[in-house]
């Protein structure tokens, strides 16, 4: 599919951000910011108030692999039909809903549970927890889905960026917001009062049906029809391979954590070595939960055809749509992309800390302004991208990335100083809504439509592994090297993924009229 090279006019631009595909992902954005904070921050702080350790339930940490190993049943999303909703929302908004759905119920669940009564009902929470994490990372998928199928490449930058703004938007309702609703119906630390948190959480699950609303509204995407056709009987096999899959994945995972913390330990205990480990740990999972998925096929529990369309075509299509070697290079672009801010957050609030930041001046600093700042950023790289195509928005964000991150070294020198922790903070978050909005509108054009939901799955959850287990060994890059070293340290690993945008706009002349979603 080609579109046109002819470059709109800033007037045209701003008016496509009134075009209805556009304002959706506003929507859309909104809906899926809610639930992560409520998992994570908000809810660490419910949990404190009632005096338990989050630390002291592991349940709470499976929260996340929902995020992480999304990729793993986005085929399913990609084939798996849902009785009655999928023929009358269609595909993708029958997902949508059914996740939308499943969230409101994890919010009213955990909302339900008393924490302080006792161990059970913390380990309910936990699996409510989980049932969240899941729930919303299944909604990332078809939302992402759905935004690379409901309009061409020209308005996917601006897209990114209103999704964003949703995002940030949300985030900062269940973020502050669920706070300052705790704090109004009585609760706080030192006086904990359970039905303040109860309450909190069942409105924001009310906010949810501006997702839940939106979904009914919006229209169903077009989709190129399978050329295959599959019993229920046949989609059922299909479910219980998947789910004999998942269950090896995690169970090598887990399983194999005390080995590899005993090669850790056995070991220099460098970062590289344990980033190194943490990779070989993972590929493990991935390589048994693929040979009892083979075994399973070959087995017969599921017809080959629709294993082959459902988890190996979608992976193929892109191998072969860009040839081995240059979809090797992308997809070592796309892992390390984001490395350099994102290894940088992983000790920014540790940071801010060791510098005696009060937490009302890291929440009023990083929580609001840098939300806003990081919204303003979003909306400016869509508009760069949609002036000046995807590959020089990518390169730009790249640079800004990296050199950014030099502010906290001054920010390192410095000390206490709140005028260089606001343009530390500003200068970050900036280049950081810059580059994931140029980012999202690269990964939706590499894309293909016919298997939307799993490739970008699989991109979106490549972006963060490695920069989020390099990012794991952060505290101990600080104590061998210092904050200053560590944050010129986050800016040297950006510059090898300047070297690889520029090499892939020369390579690959993926220029705006070259990088468009196959059909």
């Amino acid at each position: 599919m080609t579109e046109t090279t002819t470059t709109p006019s800033w007037r045209e631009t701003l008016r496509n951000f009134l075009d209805a595909r556009v304002l959706t992902m506003l929507f859309l954005g909104f809906s899926a910011g809610i639930p992560i904070l409520l998992i994570f921050s908000s809810l660490s702080l419910w949990l404190g108030e009632a005096g338990v350790e989050r630390k002291a339930v592991t349940f709470f940490s499976w929260a996340a692999l929902g995020y992480s190993f999304k990729f793993v049943w986005a085929p399913l999303i990609d084939k798996l039909p849902l009785p009655l909703l999928t023929r009358s929302l269609g595909k993708r908004r029958a997902w949508l809903l059914l996740s939308q759905a499943l969230i409101m119920l994890a919010i009213v669940t955990m909302g339900s549970i008393d924490p302080a009564l006792s161990k059970n009902n913390l380990t309910l929470m936990a699996f409510a927890a989980v049932l969240l994490g899941f729930s919303s990372a299944t909604q990332d998928i078809v939302i992402d889905a759905y935004r690379i199928e409901s309009a061409e490449t020209r308005l996917q930058a601006l897209m990114s960026s209103t999704y964003i703004v949703g995002y940030r938007v949300a985030m900062i309702v269940a973020g502050a917001g669920a706070l300052y609703l705790a704090a109004q119906f009585g609760s706080e630390k030192g006086h904990y009062v359970y039905t303040a948190w109860r309450w909190t959480y069942f409105i924001m699950a009310a906010i949810m049906l501006v997702g839940v609303l939106t979904t009914f509204v919006i229209p169903e995407p077009k989709h190129k029809p399978s050329s295959l056709h599959y019993t229920t009987h046949d989609y059922l096999r299909l479910v219980l391979v998947f789910a004999c899959t998942v269950t090896a994945f995690v169970l090598t995972f887990f399983l194999t954590d005390a080995l590899f913390t005993h090669l850790k330990a056995g070991t220099d205990g460098g970062v590289l070595t344990g980033f190194l480990l943490e990779t070989l740990r993972f590929a493990l999972a991935v390589a048994v939960a693929f040979a009892v998925g083979y075994l399973l096929v070959r087995a017969g529990l599921v017809d080959r055809a629709i294993a082959i369309e459902t988890w190996i075509a979608p992976i193929a299509d892109f191998f072969k749509r860009y040839g081995v070697k240059t979809a090797t290079f992308l997809l070592v672009l796309i892992g390390f992309y984001r490395i350099s801010d994102i290894v940088l957050g992983a000790a920014s609030n540790v940071f801010y800390q060791d510098l005696d930041f009060s937490k009302q001046e890291i929440a009023t600093a990083v929580k609001t302004v840098g939300v806003l700042v990081s919204v303003l950023g979003g909306v400016f790289g869509g508009l760069f991208a949609t002036q000046f195509g995807v590959m020089k928005s990518l390169l730009w964000g790249a640079i800004l990335a990296a050199l950014t991150n030099l502010v906290f070294v001054l920010l390192a020198v410095s000390g206490h100083s709140l005028p260089v922790f606001y343009l530390a903070v500003i200068a970050d978050n900036l280049a950081a809504g810059f580059a994931s909005a140029a980012f999202v509108a690269f990964l939706s054009a590499l894309t293909s439509v016919s298997f939307t939901a799993v490739q970008y799955a699989i991109f979106s959850s490549l972006m963060s592994l490695f920069p989020k287990v390099l990012g794991g060994y952060s505290g101990t890059m600080v104590d061998a090297i210092g904050y200053p070293g560590f944050f010129i340290f986050t800016t040297l690993i950006g510059l090898p993924v300047i070297g690889l945008v520029l090499i892939a706009t020369k390579f690959l002349e993926l220029d705006q009229s070259k990088l468009t979603q196959p059909t």
